[in-house]
């Protein structure tokens, strides 16, 4: 019914930067808030990025605040990430999300009552 298709991941030099896009089919991110997450190796899965279908009011977990952009282009039906002076750290897979609840507290980005809708991930690798 809805499909959240994930592109633009890649290996890149630790510095440079990524565009994400989260390509939606039979959804236009109209439903509470939709993000991007993400989980590394060894670690559990992380919201990095939320933004409100309403007001496209943005929030951000600390670990990207002021390196990550979230935005959405309802009339595409596209989801983007721009990631800016990537950290090896940043390197996980990442996963679109939609239709979710927002909880922010202690510098990170919760989904709560969803995501509805989830994406299969791109990855992206960062070196130093």
């Amino acid at each position: 019914r809805v499909q959240l298709v994930e592109s633009g991941g890649g290996s890149v030099q630790a510095g440079g930067s990524l565009r994400l896009s989260c390509k939606s089919s039979g959804y236009t991110f109209s439903g509470r808030y939709s993000g991007w997450f993400r989980q590394a190796p060894g670690k559990e899965r992380e919201g990095v990025a939320a933004i409100s279908a309403g007001d496209n009011r943005e929030y951000y977990a600390d670990s990207v605040k002021g390196r990550f952009t979230i935005s959405q282009d309802n009339v595409q039906s596209t989801m983007y990430l721009q990631m800016d002076s990537l950290k090896p750290e940043d390197t996980a897979m990442y996963y679109c999300a939609a239709d979710f609840a927002l909880a922010i507290g202690a510098g990170q980005v919760v989904a709560t009552r969803g995501p509805s809708y989830w994406g299969r991930g791109t990855q992206v690798t960062v070196s130093s």
